[in-house]
């Protein structure tokens, strides 16, 4: 068995090059860049309005959808997962079924969603809060976006299932014509025709409903033949099944947990003051962008992990690892070096307010070295999640999550927002520690216990 994969090893080397990884990542780069580009673009488009109530309705509206959707974030990283191993190991049938079985799944909450909107909707306007403007006005937005839930949550599958197949750049095209449509529609809308809020909504709506009918057909055509040998008997299989819900239960439970960190720090630094708010929100902004960058790359891993998964070959598994690790830091030293030489002026892009700003740079030291603490967590994600192994994922954030917690209760009494984000800076330390632990588990279960 040593000698076959060797010999496999041998015959695949070139196969995973630097060059190779860079050509799955950098699309996936640009395409994750896109979304918080496009919250920006919504922002400025409605801060035009003279009515500043428009973009707190905008702004809490979105809160609730992104909550809703970043709850559902498992449906692409699972089936990027399960398709670039069912790739991997040249199992046709597998490759549709990746796709058949979240899209059920998708279309599923979606509708869940629409049903169960009156109760969502005022849930969250509580929990959030706000004037009775704002209220009205995130309620508008909401009753017109939720019609695009099942629309979106099957998006995530379509450019899941895309990056598992390696075609990265569909999934680009396929992201990049959902949000130029809407930023023309927004200015449309808006500035044009004055419909406000609603103008924002129905843009986003028509652009998410457009890409994902297009994305669709597209797949469609290319698909026919293959999609014409699925059996319903297929799609019913139990294992399969089973194995792509505990993934996706894993990976719910993940994102509850960062979820619940975010909200305890924000809710933590606004208990300090409008101030310190919005200099941690600026902050934590930067920090998606971050976030982003490091996912492009990890999305790549995740291909290449679960390729090699799927065909069984130990030496490409390693060669991912090692690929994901150099580009991970290498990225990371970078990130760092260009926020410490352009920090300053990231940070006055975000606000013309003094204090705000002068708040902001004195805790910007925390995210100089969120990139070096951060990045391999980010990229194991990457690997575990091409590797359909997503338990230790959870124990992991969940073992980060304690952590982060202990970390509040030492240091936010003595140093209050620094101690806030000592607490999130070793949350995400304690991220890469604890999943660089199981690596050793995976490599046993995917290859050596199965040789």
């Amino acid at each position: 068995m040593k000698l076959a994969t060797d010999s496999m090893a041998v015959n695949n080397t070139k196969s995973y090059s630097h060059k190779k990884y860079l050509v799955l990542a950098i699309p996936l780069i640009i395409s994750g860049i896109s979304t918080p580009i496009l919250g920006v673009v919504d922002t400025a488009v409605v801060g035009r309005i003279p009515d500043p109530a428009s973009i707190g309705g905008v702004a809490v509206g979105a809160v609730i959808f992104n909550t809703m959707y970043w709850l559902l974030g498992f449906l692409r990283v699972s089936t990027s997962g399960f398709t670039a191993q069912a790739e991997g190991a040249n199992n046709q049938n597998e490759v549709i079924l990746s796709f058949l079985w979240p899209m059920i799944l998708a279309l599923f909450f979606g509708v869940l969603f629409i049903t169960l909107q009156s109760p969502i909707l005022t849930i969250a306007l509580t929990l959030i809060g706000g004037s009775e403007e704002v209220s009205s006005l995130a309620s508008t937005y909401f009753s017109i976006r939720i019609w695009g839930a099942p629309f979106i949550l099957l998006s995530y599958v379509i450019i899941g299932w895309l990056i598992g197949m390696g075609k990265v750049r569909l999934a680009l095209a396929t992201q990049i014509w959902m949000n130029v449509l809407n930023i023309i529609l927004d200015l449309v809308f808006v500035l044009e025709l004055g419909m406000g809020v609603k103008g924002v909504a129905y843009a986003t709506l028509i652009a998410e409903v457009s890409a994902v009918l297009l994305g669709a057909y597209v797949l469609y055509l290319t698909n026919r033949e293959k999609l014409a040998n699925i059996k319903v008997s297929m799609l019913l299989d139990n294992a399969p099944v089973l194995k792509m819900m505990k993934m996706n239960r894993d990976l719910f439970l993940r994102t509850v947990c960062l979820l619940t960190m975010t909200v305890i720090f924000t809710s933590i630094g606004a208990s300090m003051g409008e101030v310190t708010l919005a200099a941690n929100a600026i902050l934590l902004q930067i920090h998606y962008i971050i976030a982003y960058l490091f996912g492009g790359f990890a999305n790549a891993s995740s291909i290449l992990v679960g390729r090699a998964v799927g065909g069984g070959n130990l030496f490409l598994y390693k060669r991912a690892i090692i690929l994901s690790a150099q580009w991970g830091l290498g990225s990371a030293i970078l990130l760092s070096l260009s926020l410490y030489i352009f920090g300053e002026s990231i940070i006055a892009s975000f606000t013309t307010i003094t204090e705000v700003k002068a708040m902001s740079e004195d805790f910007l030291v925390w995210l100089l070295v969120f990139p070096i603490f951060g990045f391999w967590g980010l990229q194991l994600e990457g690997i575990f999640s091409g590797a359909t192994e997503a338990k230790s994922i959870r124990d992991s954030i969940c073992l980060a999550l304690l952590v982060f917690l202990i970390a509040l209760w030492l240091f936010v009494p003595q140093y209050q927002n620094h101690g806030l984000w000592i607490a999130f800076v070793v949350f995400s330390l304690s991220r890469s520690f604890f999943l660089s632990l199981f690596i050793p588990k995976l490599t046993r279960a995917k290859f050596i216990n199965k040789s």
